[in-house]
């Protein structure tokens, strides 16, 4: 158990249909997790929480928009949201210019892993 003073936790809220995944697991839309002092990614959070990454189309992080690849840090508040938010917004909110970012970094990976 880890004491009350080295507890390192992040407030996570889920939105849309992201919420089915709470109510399978009898969890809340809202909550807080404890997570590493030196962050965690996004997506490393959301695979912890047993909601598919595919299913995110927007992460915000103490109010603005982050690639789902980029950690989140003790203190941070995250929302995840599903796809569906209405096209001018994606670009305003900036969601559309993460999901290029992110499209980049993952077909990057794949790269590394084919050994391109």
């Amino acid at each position: 158990m880890v004491s009350s003073e080295n507890r390192h936790t992040v407030n996570i809220s889920l939105f849309g249909f992201l919420r089915r995944y709470m109510d399978e697991q009898g969890l809340p839309y809202a909550f807080e997790r404890e997570i590493a002092h030196e962050g965690e990614a996004a997506f490393d959070i959301a695979i912890g929480l047993s909601v598919p990454p595919e299913k995110i189309e927007a992460v915000f992080c103490n109010g603005r928009v982050i690639n789902i690849y980029d950690p989140v840090f003790p203190g941070d508040r995250l929302a995840f949201f599903p796809f569906g938010t209405p096209g001018p917004y994606r670009v305003f909110l900036g969601i559309a210019r993460e999901n290029i970012e992110r499209a980049r970094r993952e077909k990057k990976a794949v790269d590394v892993e084919k050994g391109k």
